[in-house]
């Protein structure tokens, strides 16, 4: 349906001296009531379709009534906000154009425009969901993103694009067939809880960006989950990673931080670590995946401890010159732990090796696998632990717990990734 222009039809309620509220009817035109409006009104808009380009230039509130459609007619930015203390919220946004370097977005938030909300609004058929650039203090909230399923990956925006902030909350999105779910970049004192991100590339793609929190988000069934890369001090706790082709949490280059309490499970590999270090990774669930940790580029001096290595393909896969010592404080759980407990205090008596010279020989040589059930190969694991100059460098835990620390691990047994 095509917008007329704005006329004396559209109501204008007063609310107070310095704010009103207009309200647009279908056929009626939304940027008129936008460009009518003063600072700190609310333009609210029926149910309905508008094809319409949206520039919010001055403080207002842009509210959907019934979730009516404002459609960019696949050119451009469908709302560009320019201003600050902008609030959006309960539109379906689509319809953008399709050029990555113009970045066309659903709502796109300009440099300066600090505190923007976007709430329970949904995005679909965008490039970009929603970009948000060198803003202050600015919320993303409950919003439903579903990118361009007719393009491939990598021509496809991200979800919602986090540039140069500070202080952004990104709370309870869930987000689709995207390029990336949350892609973040150079940015600080961030906060991401509750989203809920699948069939992206990654389900965040997350860079120097310090001193910031993911919490109980769930990443699944994409390339790979959260890639958290070139960053310190972050809080990484109670998220859930399943399916993912790759990885279910990758820390690269990252220090400081703290990884806590986190599901991983049925990925290709749970944890990706790489340049780790003074890092705190603890009370994890890591089940089901090909490997359940991979680990290179030293990546020493953090804690491991308390987490449950249950079901892995490969446990740990580590190539290095000497061995690194896991669960110093409290041991971990490996389901394919092989020792005893003679005084029955929940600690194996024999220190658990989570590699062997096999397992390095599997590695490098991957066709080796196809022995692995033969009798030559088990004598030769058998033999190598026996004599240490033939012994490899391995993650070793002299704490070994005997059972479980999550109860309720085994719901988590049948994920897998594609």
């Amino acid at each position: 349906m095509g917008a007329t222009l704005f006329t004396g039809a559209l109501a204008l309620t007063g609310c107070a001296a310095w704010s009103a509220v207009l309200q647009v009817k279908p056929g009626q035109s939304i940027a008129a009531a936008i460009r009518a409006a003063q600072p700190g009104d609310t333009v609210q808009v029926e149910r309905g379709t508008y094809n319409e380009h949206l520039l919010i230039d001055k403080r207002l509130t842009l509210q959907g009534l019934n979730h009516p459609t404002i459609s960019g007619q696949n050119s451009g930015d469908v709302i560009r906000v320019t201003a600050a203390d902008v609030k959006i919220q309960g539109l379906i946004v689509r319809d953008s154009g399709i050029d990555l370097d113009k970045q066309n977005a659903g709502v796109y938030i300009q440099p300066g425009a600090d505190r923007a909300t976007v709430q329970d609004c949904e995005l679909v058929y965008n490039l970009f969901g929603i970009w948000l650039e060198n803003s202050a203090d600015s919320r993303i909230l409950r919003n439903v993103i579903t990118g361009r399923r007719d393009q491939m990956s990598v021509n496809r925006g991200n979800g919602i694009q986090v540039y140069n902030t500070s202080g952004s909350e990104v709370i309870d999105n869930k987000i689709s067939f995207t390029r990336d779910g949350i892609y973040v970049d150079i940015s600080r004192h961030a906060l991401f809880r509750g989203n809920t991100i699948h069939h992206v590339r990654y389900g965040t793609h997350y860079m120097n960006t310090n001193n910031s929190t993911w919490e109980g988000n769930q990443v699944y069934q994409n390339r790979g989950g959260l890639a958290l890369m070139e960053v310190r001090n972050l809080v990484v706790r109670n998220n859930i990673a399943w399916g993912n082709d790759d990885h279910g949490i990758m820390l690269r280059t990252i220090q400081d931080s703290v990884v806590e309490n986190n599901v991983v499970a049925g990925n290709g590999r749970g944890f990706f670590i790489y340049d780790a270090e003074y890092n705190t990774v603890k009370d994890n669930l890591v089940i089901g995946n090909h490997s359940g940790v991979h680990l290179s580029a030293g990546s020493k001096n953090n804690k491991v401890e308390g987490n449950d290595f249950i079901d892995n393909e490969e446990q740990v896969k580590f190539v290095a010159s000497s061995d690194l010592e896991w669960g110093q404080g409290k041991g971990n759980y490996w389901s394919n732990y092989s020792g005893w407990d003679q005084n029955g205090d929940g600690i194996g008596d024999v220190i658990y090796e989570a590699n062997d010279v096999v397992d390095r020989l599997n590695w490098q040589y991957p066709l080796l696998k196809l022995l692995l059930s033969s009798p030559s190969i088990q004598t030769l694991r058998f033999v190598a632990r026996q004599f240490p100059v033939l012994r490899a460098p391995s993650i070793v835990d002299k704490h070994p717990r005997m059972r479980p620390w999550n109860e309720n691990w085994s719901k988590w047994n049948d994920k897998r990734s594609h």
